[in-house]
């Protein structure tokens, strides 16, 4: 272990790990709701729609929003027929109102039978899931169980069993899990341990990692991002994922 990193590293969190972060963030999405179940729903699309530039993602989800009257889950649950029309036309690069309204289906299935978006991921059998990458293939599984699944939308989602590093969804889950007291990550599920996050790779992250010598694989995928979270937890143990603001710093507004 380097201390000259873990130093970097804790430096580089104390100043991004800030509310000063959230306005220019896909995060600010879900902050904008006080339910639980609000902050769930509007963190899962602002995380599957995290592609491209922030500026634009926030728009799209701000658009997406607006066409669930801001009230996601109220329209999930309790939507008509009619008012799916408001979906129809949501386009963010290749998701479009297909994706849309069967994941709007798929909620309303999930929500009509469970109060928290959590179980989805830990299963609801006897002996819960304890890995990450047992959860996230749990998720995925779940998701395209039922019978009215479009192939095409299984691209939106990302799942360890096809060796993606999953990159959104652990955004989404290090969003639902951290607990601290900068406010950013709202850390509303208690049934996940931040001590088992999976750092979430975007292509900042992974630069400035392998130039911190955090990471050896050369490819993009699973293995990899269990790579450098094995060793940001030497400097964290409890917290590996906290340094996702530190990397993602150094690289998006440092060009370290």
């Amino acid at each position: 272990m380097s201390a000259q990193i873990k130093a970097l590293l804790e430096d580089r969190y104390r100043r991004y790990n800030t509310l000063e972060f959230i306005a220019n963030d896909p995060i600010c999405i879900p902050h904008r709701f006080a339910q639980k179940q609000d902050i769930e729903i509007a963190g899962f699309f602002a995380s599957i729609l995290a592609w491209g530039q922030r500026k634009t993602i926030i728009n799209k989800c701000t658009e997406l929003m607006a066409r669930m009257d801001n009230a996601p889950y109220q329209f999930i649950l309790h939507h008509q027929d009619d008012d799916l029309k408001n979906l129809l036309g949501f386009k963010h690069r290749t998701f479009n109102d297909t994706d849309l309204l069967y994941l709007v289906h798929f909620f309303r299935w999930f929500y009509e039978q469970h109060d928290t978006l959590e179980e989805a991921f830990i299963g609801t059998g006897q002996t819960p899931l304890t890995s990450q990458k047992a959860r996230l293939e749990h998720f995925y599984n779940l998701v395209f169980s039922l019978p009215e699944a479009p192939h095409r939308t299984r691209k939106h989602i990302s799942t360890p069993a096809k060796k993606s590093a999953c990159k959104r969804i652990n955004m989404y889950l290090r969003w639902m899990v951290r607990k601290d007291a900068s406010g950013v990550d709202f850390g509303i599920w208690n049934r996940m341990s931040p001590a088992d996050l999976i750092c979430p790779c975007d292509v900042h992250v992974q630069r400035v990692a392998r130039k911190l010598n955090l990471i050896e694989r050369t490819q993009s995928d699973w293995a990899m991002a269990e790579e450098l979270t094995a060793h940001l937890r030497a400097y964290d143990p409890l917290d590996p994922v906290k340094y996702d603001f530190a990397l993602f710093g150094l690289g998006i507004e440092e060009k370290f």
